[in-house]
């Protein structure tokens, strides 16, 4: 073997590792992605989904956390709100996205909002378990705290971007009837 091809190989043997470890996991399934592709274009469906997706990533964590046969139960704990998370902040994203598009988001931030409300309840029922180990929530006490904060925050955005839609909704002229 030559040398340029031996040292191409042997570079490619020392990055090989490093590259899945450098890929981001993608917090949503491939059966997920599917569906979202399909309401690429559509603000209502395409937010609906994200917060589909982030409430059944709650219920997984309920129902994990309700199961007695669960061990480490803190750091599943952490890795489900972590999830939760990342498919919340892709809804955020997805919503930005539409909104720098000058998109009508009334109806899919009404949805959003409800979702919001109930996230809020879910969170801030995990953080008042107490029933949970204090080793085991420390493995998950800043990781929830983040969500309550990212969710109370982004609720707030929420409602104040809805009025300025109503507000900017009003104002629109109406189609002369002749």
């Amino acid at each position: 073997m030559n040398r340029p091809a031996l040292l191409a190989l042997l570079l490619l043997l020392c990055s090989g590792p490093l590259a899945p470890a450098q890929r981001k996991q993608d917090p949503l399934t491939p059966a997920e992605i599917d569906q979202l592709r399909d309401t690429a274009l559509e603000p209502e469906p395409r937010m609906k989904l994200y917060v589909e997706f982030a409430r059944a990533r709650l219920v997984a964590l309920e129902q994990m956390r309700a199961d007695p046969k669960v061990t480490d139960r803190g750091q599943k704990t952490h890795a489900a709100l972590q999830e939760f998370l990342s498919v919340y902040d892709e809804l955020n994203d997805n919503l930005d996205n539409f909104e720098d598009r000058k998109a009508d988001l009334r109806k899919a931030l009404k949805f959003i909002i409800a979702g919001d409300t109930q996230f809020e309840s879910q969170l801030r029922a995990l953080k008042n378990d107490a029933s949970a180990p204090r080793d085991e929530v420390k493995k998950y006490e800043f990781l929830l705290s983040d969500a309550i904060e990212t969710v109370d925050r982004s609720a707030e955005d929420h409602r104040q971007l809805l009025g300025e839609q109503e507000e900017a909704a009003k104002h629109r002229k109406k189609p002369n009837k002749e």
